[in-house]
């Protein structure tokens, strides 16, 4: 039954970045775990039953952007994981490909964008196209697609995770730059003939500011931070003028957008790790609710006037559906129609809080085991800037089936509970206090008869990674009698300098410096300093094309690992980079893992 059940999961279509026509006819997007590779889909909005894949790479696949003629989109892939993507431009009737860019380039590509006249396709590289180098700064650059000239059109000095946009009429690029500070970063625009390069958003070296077009072409909607809050504003790009929409410190705006279509706003605002969206008249600013049903976001507004939006929670696979505020009408990805299980087959999500070693209250979501459990999985996830959502995860609905209670929680460090709570994590640095949220977590499941000593493994992926390291070399077995770090770091130097060149900013952001600055702020967080402190089990698992936490990582620790004659397990995937995403790969990492839990908690 369980293993009918992981490959049902398995098989699960796995839904990202949905994107609308500008003609507001079609909706394209990408599924995983339809193949062995995620692929791009189509669907016409009006007509039901009209899906179609229409990219075939043998590669995982993402949608960048539309044509603006509505007939083709811009498409990325990479290698197994290592991120060094290729663009294409795809035919969205025939699924025919034209390569945009090289194959196998020995740089990062940062999006991609094809002008209406389709002269140029702009997208931003880390490479300098004259001398034929991989460099640290990302760089904007304006490709000619039938010369193949390659024009820059920005020149930032440290290296940056640059995401080029295009206005919806191609005279203007927005894009963002961190020179000043690797705590903050500022808007920039520039004219398509890279003429008028100016900065346009700055509230300070150490503020972030984040910011997209209105589909008018002609004005930003911009989120600042602003002390203790975010800020929604509006900049007029001809007359240079802010005007700010939403302004108020009490609110946790995590995003701000105008749809396709729409007129209306769409504010996204956090609490608790749950959404509440509205919509914000920008003449009037008057707001109102989005929709009285829960977890629904908006993606554009469709001619007819009603909605396209992603639709999920913990016992709902994300879909897309057409809806107005009250009613869905339509599903049209309608995922429990190719899964032979239904919501009743999975567990949901429950709010579960517990207070840190200072006080501070923690939130996370408790999955309860239908059965007795075998023991408890704390999933930790990646970031650290990110949250937990109650949302469906193959992971965890896996883990609850095969008789363990998991919790996915929120430590500090976490978006979705205010810019303080975020912004804490900075104080201390990694390995500080957002370690001990997460085993305070897991003494607060003791406490409540939840969890039981000695049978509680901790896993996680990136961040989630390093914690799980984290908490094998510093805390008992009481607490963490297993472990199983995905792809995390485990020497913050070693990280540093084999890293992609716009992490290193993040690093230096998190931890206050670089290692350079702050040798031993990055040896203290640094697990591999407390190897010797492992008493429990220990299964290490990577993918050998991660250019986010580099194999270096794993080779660093194995020596200590070896010379201190500490048992452990390996698992690498070959054909994986930064986490383990392919369909067979995943299976056999999460049948790997039961089995260990299982063993590591029956020999306790």
């Amino acid at each position: 039954m369980h293993t009918d059940f992981l490959d049902s999961l398995l098989k699960t279509p796995r839904l990202y970045g949905a994107q609308v026509s500008p003609d507001r006819k079609w909706v394209v997007w990408v599924w995983a775990n339809m193949g062995p590779y995620a692929d791009v889909f189509i669907a016409e909005i009006e007509k039901s039953d009209s899906i179609r894949k229409i990219t075939d790479f043998k590669h995982d696949t993402s949608v960048l952007s539309w044509v603006a003629d509505s007939k083709s989109i811009v498409v990325n892939h990479d290698y197994d994981g290592d991120e060094r993507f290729r663009l294409y431009e795809v035919d969205i009737m025939s699924g025919v490909s034209a390569p945009l860019t090289e194959e196998h380039p020995s740089y990062f590509i940062r999006n991609g964008q094809i002008t209406p006249d389709r002269k140029y396709l702009i997208y931003g590289a880390n490479y300098d196209f004259k001398t034929k180098k991989e460099i640290e700064p990302t760089i904007l650059y304006r490709h000619d697609l039938e010369t193949g000239e390659k024009k820059q059109l920005s020149y930032p000095t440290k290296a940056n995770f640059l995401w080029p946009q295009l206005n919806a009429q191609g005279t203007h690029i927005i894009y963002q730059q961190n020179d000043k500070s690797p705590q903050g970063e500022q808007i920039w625009l520039t004219d398509i003939e890279g003429t008028d390069n100016k900065e346009v958003l700055n509230f300070g070296d150490t503020v972030k500011i984040s910011a997209s077009w209105h589909p008018n072409g002609e004005e930003l909607v911009f989120i600042s931070e602003a002390e203790t809050y975010r800020r929604v504003g509006m900049y007029h790009v001809k007359n240079n003028s802010i005007r700010w929409i939403v302004d108020d410190p009490l609110r946790n705006i995590e995003d701000a957008y105008i749809p396709r279509g729409s007129e209306d706003m769409v504010i996204m605002e956090v609490k608790n790790a749950q959404n509440q969206i509205s919509l914000v008249d920008i003449t009037s600013l008057k707001e109102t609710p989005f929709a009285s049903m829960q977890t629904l976001i908006p993606v554009a507004r469709t001619p007819q006037g009603a909605w396209v939006s992603k639709y999920y929670n913990s016992k709902q696979p994300m879909d897309l559906v057409v809806h107005d505020t009250h009613t869905i009408f339509r599903p049209i990805t309608d995922v429990f129609g190719k899964v032979n299980y239904t919501s009743q087959d999975l567990v949901k999500a429950e709010n579960y809080t517990w207070s840190s070693i200072d006080g501070l209250r923690i939130q996370g979501w408790l999955y309860r085991s239908p059965v007795k459990a075998l023991g408890t999985v704390v999933l930790v996830h990646g970031g650290p800037t990110a949250h937990s959502e109650d949302v469906w995860d193959m992971d965890i609905q896996y883990f609850v089936s095969q008789g363990f209670n998991v919790l996915d929680p929120n430590y500090r460090g976490s978006t979705g509970f205010g810019l303080p709570y975020q912004e804490s994590i900075k104080e201390e640095g990694w390995g500080g206090k957002e370690q001990d949220d997460i085993v305070e977590g897991i003494k607060s499941l003791i406490k409540d008869g939840i969890a039981e000593k000695g049978k509680v493994g901790i896993t996680g992926t990136s961040y989630g990674g390093y914690s799980s390291w984290f908490a094998i070399t510093h805390f008992s077995t009481e607490y963490i009698m297993a472990s199983i770090p995905i792809c995390g770091m485990t020497d913050l130097v070693v990280d540093y300098n084999t890293t992609r060149p716009d992490c290193r900013g993040y690093s230096e952001e998190m931890m206050g410096g670089s290692p350079t600055e702050i040798p031993e702020k990055y040896r203290h967080a640094s697990p591999i300093h407390f190897i010797q402190n492992i008493k429990g089990k220990l299964l290490i698992i990577q993918g050998a094309k991660d250019p986010n936490v580099s194999m270096e990582n794993v080779r660093a620790v194995e020596d200590v690992l070896q010379k201190q004659n500490i048992p452990y397990e390996k698992l690498v995937f070959e054909d994986e980079g930064h986490g383990i995403s392919k369909p067979e790969n995943q299976k056999t990492l999460l049948v790997k893992s039961v089995e260990f839990l299982k063993k590591s908690f029956s020999t306790n």
